[in-house]
């Protein structure tokens, strides 16, 4: 699942060709061996930008979790800060002991905060923290923070992308006896041109996922830039 991705405003000023883009991966990690696909979009304007995302994951039978976040940065000044609003939700099915689809909802998630973004001059790197009140609704403690950090980083004149983003929240899960979650998400990409790459990403994460501890699961992916 892709995670809290927050696009900052700098990034993408130049390069508003790769404002939105659908991913597909192939999930390797344990338990899973499935699909995923990610929509992507950015929106640059005048009071700042509106950045969403919308994941399904699917077996053999179709969709089985849908999860999306969308975020809006306010900015009417030079300062490298931005005023961050965000919304976090989704809805999840699984199978259970009984071979019997149990869905859940991913709570709704509501995010406050501000963020401090750096580009180089010529956006060949960049990198954003965001600090964010969240609630929460429905958990035993609907009142939380985030930390998030977004980087890219283009090399051999934009054939190879680096790119991810690290979450660290504070969220209740009693099922796990839990009380924060940690998320990272790093990827690789080749760039074959301004429309195709290929590539992958490991998504790193604690306590996340109904998984208590550490967990590694590495993708392949393609990825399509309209």
């Amino acid at each position: 699942m892709k995670q809290a991705v927050i696009i900052f405003i700098l990034v993408f000023t130049g390069f508003r060709l790769w404002s939105q883009n659908l991913q597909l991966h192939y999930d390797f990690g344990q338990g899973r061996h499935y699909l995923t696909s990610t929509l992507e979009r950015f929106a640059p304007d005048l009071l700042g930008s509106t950045y969403y995302f919308v994941d399904f994951n699917y077996d053999i039978n179709g969709p089985t979790e849908a999860y999306w976040e969308i975020s809006r940065e306010l900015k009417k000044w030079d300062a490298p800060l931005t005023v961050h609003i965000e919304y976090d939700g989704g809805l999840h099915t699984n199978l259970n002991a009984d071979g019997d689809r149990v869905s859940f909802q991913i709570n709704n998630a509501y995010l406050a905060g501000g963020t401090y973004s750096w580009n180089a001059a010529d956006f060949s790197k960049g990198i954003s923290f965001t600090l964010m009140y969240k609630y929460i609704q429905g958990n035993p403690s609907p009142h939380n923070y985030q930390f998030t950090t977004v980087w890219y980083l283009n090399l051999l004149k934009g054939k190879i992308s680096l790119t991810g983003f690290a979450d660290f929240w504070q969220e209740i899960q009693t099922a796990m006896d839990t009380r924060f979650v940690f998320l990272s998400e790093p990827q690789f990409w080749f760039n074959i041109n301004r429309s195709f790459s290929v590539g992958g990403e490991v998504e790193l994460g604690y306590n996340f996922a109904g998984v208590k501890g550490f967990e590694a699961c590495p993708t392949l992916g393609v990825k399509w830039t309209m």
